[in-house]
C-alpha cells in the first residue's frame, strides 16, 4: 500500500475487482448501508470497530490497517480520546504494540489525558495484558514526571510488578528503583507494595534490604490496623489488613533465620504463630489465620532444624508430608541445615522422588514465580553438595549441572559462582563429557556477561 492510497480507496477496489455493490458489501461486512456509503464518499469519519468489520469482510487479519488508519484517522484531526481508546484496545489485541506507543504519543502534551491513559493501563494490568500496560505506564508516568502524584507512584509501582522477570540482576536494579517512590504512594498501596518489595529482595537473598522494607511494612501495618474498622472499612487491600502485620512478623522471622539469629527468629515467628489479637472473624480471616499457624509451625521446626537440633528432623519430615504445597521449601532447609551441620538425611530424601518435587505443578503457589525459580536452583545445589560430600557423583554431578543451568537461566550470580566452586572442588571426580558440557555452559555465562557489560547506558 503506497502513501497516496487509503482505506476507502482500498475498499473500493476491492468492491470492484469482487464485483460486490454497495448493498452486498454491507450485508457481508455487517454495517448499515446508509453508513457504508458515507463513509466510502468521505462523510463520515470510519471507527475502529467499523474498520474490523471491513477487514473481515475482505477477508484480511484484524489489525490490517492499523497503521493506514493511525495516519488517516488520528493524526489527521485533534486528538479524540472516542477513536484513541478503541484503538489502543485493538491494537493491544492483535499485538500491535508500535501503533499504542504512537496513539500515545498524540495525547502527552496535554496532560488531561494522564487520568484516561492511566485508566487503561490499569485494564491492561488486571487482564495481564503486562506489555501494552507498560507502554501506557511508562507515558503517564513521563508525562506527570514533575508533578510528584500519586498517579505517578501508582505507575512506577505497575512497572516495577511487570518488569520483575527471570533475570535476578535485572529484578534487582528494578526493585531499587521503585524503592524511591514507595513513600509516594497512599497508606494503603504502600502495604502491597511494601510486601511485594520485600519479596523480590527475599528472592535475591538481600537480607539487609528485606529487614529495611519489612520494617517499613510493620510500621504501616500496625498505624493503619490500630486506627480500627471505621478508618479502613471504605478502603481496599488485596488481603485483610491484619496479614499485612502478621506477614511482616513472618518475613523478619525470616530474616533472622537466614542471619542465623535463631533466637530473634522464633520471637518473630510466635509473634505469628499466636493470632489472638486479630480482630476479624469472616471466612477469609480465618482461612489467613489458618495459614499463618501452619507457616509458623513449620518455620519453627525449620529454625530449630536450621541451628543443629537434629531432634526435630522427624517432626519436620511429617509435617512435610501432610503439606504438600511446602515440600520443595522443606526439603531445601532440610538439606541446606544437612550440609551446614553435617546431618545424614538419606532417610528423608528416599520418601520423595526428587523429579516429582521439581516438577510439580507451582501455578496455584502461594509463591511468585521468580520466588519458586530461586528456589529450585538452590535446591539443585544443596543436592549436588549433599550428594558430592557423601561420595555419590553420579548423583551429585547431574544435579550440578542442573544448577548451572537453571542459575544461567535466570542471571543468579552468586549460585553460579558457588557452583563453579563446588565444581572445581569436586573436578577429578567427572569425566570429560561432564566437564565438556560444565565448560559449554560457563562458556554461554561468560558471553551473555560480555552482552550486558557491552550495553550502553541509557
Amino acid at each position: 500500500m503506497n502513501s497516496s492510497t487509503t482505506i476507502r480507496t482500498v475498499l473500493n477496489d476491492f468492491m470492484d475487482q469482487e464485483r460486490l455493490n454497495l448493498t452486498q458489501f454491507a450485508q457481508r461486512s455487517r454495517i448499515n448501508a446508509g453508513t457504508l456509503s458515507s463513509i466510502l464518499n468521505g462523510n463520515r469519519t470510519l471507527s475502529i470497530d467499523q474498520l474490523d468489520l471491513i477487514t473481515e469482510a475482505m477477508g484480511l487479519p484484524r489489525g490490517h490497517f492499523y497503521d493506514q488508519y493511525y495516519e488517516e484517522v488520528l493524526t489527521e484531526s485533534t486528538p479524540d480520546w472516542r477513536r484513541i481508546r478503541p484503538f489502543l484496545y485493538g491494537c493491544e489485541e492483535v499485538g500491535n504494540l508500535n501503533g499504542i506507543q504512537k496513539a500515545v504519543q498524540l495525547l502527552l502534551d496535554n496532560l488531561m489525558y494522564a487520568p484516561l491513559l492511566f485508566e487503561v493501563a490499569e485494564d491492561f494490568y488486571n487482564n495481564g495484558k503486562k506489555n501494552a500496560a507498560i507502554i501506557l505506564y511508562e507515558n503517564v508516568a513521563l508525562s506527570e514526571k514533575s508533578q510528584h502524584s500519586e498517579r505517578l507512584a501508582l505507575c512506577q509501582y505497575r512497572l516495577f510488578m511487570c518488569k520483575l522477570g527471570d533475570d535476578q540482576s535485572k529484578n534487582y536494579q528494578t526493585a531499587l528503583q521503585f524503592e524511591f517512590f514507595v513513600d509516594r504512594l497512599n497508606e494503603y498501596d504502600q502495604l502491597d507494595a511494601l510486601k511485594d518489595l520485600a519479596n523480590t529482595y527475599r528472592s535475591l537473598r538481600c537480607w539487609d534490604k528485606v529487614e529495611e522494607v519489612t520494617r517499613k511494612l510493620n510500621y504501616v501495618a500496625k498505624v493503619l490496623y490500630q486506627k480500627g474498622p471505621k478508618y479502613f472499612n471504605d478502603r481496599q487491600t488485596s488481603r485483610p489488613l491484619f496479614v499485612y502485620l502478621a506477614y511482616s512478623y513472618l518475613l523478619l522471622g525470616n530474616v533472622y533465620e537466614n542471619t542465623r539469629n535463631y533466637e530473634k527468629a522464633l520471637h518473630y515467628i510466635e509473634k505469628y504463630a499466636n493470632l489472638d489479637w486479630v480482630k476479624e472473624d469472616d471466612i477469609d480471616s480465618e482461612y489467613w489465620k489458618e495459614k499463618f499457624q501452619k507457616w509458623a509451625k513449620m518455620n519453627a521446626l525449620e529454625t530449630r532444624l536450621s541451628s543443629g537440633d537434629l531432634s526435630v528432623l522427624p517432626s519436620y519430615s511429617f509435617y512435610i508430608e501432610d503439606n504438600e504445597d511446602e515440600v520443595l521449601l522443606s526439603l531445601l532447609n532440610i538439606l541446606e541445615s544437612a550440609n551446614r551441620h553435617n546431618f545424614n538425611v538419606d532417610s528423608v530424601l528416599q520418601r520423595f522422588e526428587i523429579p516429582a518435587v521439581t516438577q510439580q505443578d507451582f501455578s496455584k503457589s502461594v509463591y511468585s514465580e521468580k520466588t519458586i525459580k530461586e528456589r529450585l536452583t538452590r535446591f539443585y545445589y544443596e543436592l549436588a553438595h549433599y550428594y558430592l560430600v557423601n561420595g555419590e557423583s553420579n548423583s551429585g554431578v547431574g544435579y550440578l549441572i542442573n544448577c548451572l543451568e537453571k542459575s544461567a537461566s535466570i542471571n543468579e550470580k552468586n549460585c553460579i559462582i558457588r557452583c563453579v566452586g563446588l565444581f572445581e572442588r569436586y573436578r577429578d571426580h567427572f569425566d570429560s563429557v561432564t566437564i565438556q558440557t560444565y565448560q559449554k555452559i560457563i562458556a554461554e555465562v561468560y558471553k551473555n556477561e560480555k552482552k550486558i557489560d557491552s550495553t550502553p547506558v541509557t
